[in-house]
């Protein structure tokens, strides 16, 4: 079935159950991969890690939430693949079980000091899984909430899922600060406190299945079943004809997800946290201050959305791209002056440009790629972009800090993804409004490419690329 022919009052309560649905389901599933991210940063170097001593324990954990990026595309394969053949619901709900369950089992392993080699090696196995889901989960979400949306909303709509992550970040930063601040602080919390929120996890990942459940399958991928339209093998169909549009949406996400992790992530809260550093804050302070950034981050995600309807997707990430680069180096200057009050200054501003380069983003993938392969296209484009941007950025930063004793390489790293981001949006063309329906599969299969238009013939069928 097609929304379209449903009832208008019938087509408003389940868009807002749509949106509600995937709003809650990424942010449990976001609290999940920041609350790995937090406790790499603040003490997985001691607890998983502590033989290898204080800087190389910090690397390695910081190589432990890379890793999980690695595995990002198999989930990406997995989920496009069957959510093109069976389903976008169906995908949804198993990726939330996944990540749930393997977060939980983190709140049980063993530390070092009891298990010895073996609990890294736990750690690193049940971070793969997360890794996996993770890869899964967001194209899933993404298209629930776009395909059910009109034409001349996709952009609000598809910014529903995009404000799971800053929410995620908020919860798991928040929880954490609870924690270290008020119910088990200082070693306490290294005893037993950083289990708390990992075992979370269980009862957020229930609410979110029972959510999800009560969803309607998207009325486009309805659509394709009913009329038995499904690609058998959809992604050898995307990267036989569409690679190249993969690897530019990759170089998107690329500049948006390195400033996510090394800003907002774990590398400055373990910057922020060291006693040695120039900074100096407690854990609590940083963790306060980094939910004050998520909230930040959430309003300038929800605004873009709202104007990327009005503005067009790809002026609203040009915008983002340009505000984040101008942002780049005042924000470590303002860190590294070890005035809270200016933290909360840096965070403001770089929100801004975070927000506008990640609102957007679900409506511009769902409308580049073909309805036959759309699952497969978002979800390995966005896996793809998370390896080339998040997956090793605060190892990198923490190796740069390292190696130079300051903050500038790291922003000159920044700047560099950045602008690489900023090229790749600006080759797209802006297909906003365009239909998504496999009716029209024909439409979207064909756009203009990197190359002049005279032989644009060369690479045909290359959609959505200029």
């Amino acid at each position: 079935m097609n929304t379209a022919t449903s009832t208008p009052g019938r087509r408003g309560t389940n868009q807002r159950r749509v949106a509600f649905a995937t709003v809650i389901g990424t942010t449990i599933e976001w609290y999940d991969f920041f609350i790995y991210a937090t406790a790499a940063g603040l003490i997985f170097a001691q607890l998983f890690f502590e033989p290898a001593g204080a800087q190389i324990g910090l690397l390695l954990a910081f190589a432990s939430v890379g890793i999980s990026f690695l595995f990002r595309p198999l989930g990406a394969f997995l989920a496009g693949h069957y959510g093109d053949k069976i389903g976008r619901r169906a995908m949804l709900v198993l990726t939330l079980t996944l990540m749930g369950a393997s977060t939980t089992l983190i709140g049980v392993l063993p530390t070092y000091d009891t298990a010895g080699v073996l609990a890294p090696i736990l750690l690193l196995s049940l971070r793969i899984l997360q890794g996996i889901s993770a890869g899964g989960e967001w194209g899933g979400a993404v298209l629930m909430a776009v395909e059910h949306a009109p034409a001349d909303r996709r952009g609000r709509a598809g910014a529903y899922p995009q404000l799971g992550v800053p929410l995620g970040m908020l919860l798991a930063s928040g929880v954490t600060a609870l924690m270290t601040g008020v119910i088990s602080p200082g070693e306490a919390f290294l005893a037993w406190g950083w289990r708390v929120p990992f075992l979370l996890s269980i009862v957020l990942v229930l609410v979110g299945y029972f959510i999800r459940r009560a969803v309607d399958e998207s009325p486009i991928f309805e659509e394709i079943a009913a009329k038995r339209a499904q690609t058998k093998v959809p992604v050898v169909l995307l990267f036989r004809k569409h690679w190249p549009l993969v690897l530019i949406a990759a170089l998107v996400f690329a500049g948006n997800n390195a400033a996510g992790y090394m800003t907002t992530g774990g590398f400055l809260q373990a910057y922020m946290t060291n006693p040695e550093g120039p900074v100096g804050f407690s854990r609590t302070a940083v963790l306060i201050a980094v939910s004050y950034g998520a909230v930040m981050w959430f309003i300038f995600t929800a605004l873009s959305g709202l104007v990327a309807d009005k503005l067009g997707r790809k002026r609203t990430y040009q915008i983002g791209f340009i505000s984040q680069l101008l942002c780049i180096f005042p924000l470590f200057w303002l860190v590294d002056t070890g005035n809270l009050g200016l933290l909360y200054l840096a965070f403001a501003f770089f929100a801004v440009g975070l927000g506008f380069s990640y609102g957007p983003q679900a409506a511009l993938y769902s409308e580049l790629f073909p309805a036959s392969v759309r699952f497969s296209g978002v979800s390995i484009s966005y896996a793809l972009g998370a390896i080339l941007g998040g997956a090793f950025a605060p190892m990198i930063a923490t190796a740069l800090v390292n190696a130079t004793g300051g903050t500038n390489a790291v922003a000159l790293y920044l700047i560099s993804i950045t602008a690489v981001s900023l090229i790749a949006v600006s080759l797209l063309r802006d297909r906003s409004g365009i239909n998504l329906s496999i009716e029209n599969q024909a439409e979207q299969e064909v756009g203009a490419t990197i190359f002049d238009k005279r032989v644009a013939v060369a690479v045909p069928e290359q959609a959505g690329i200029r």
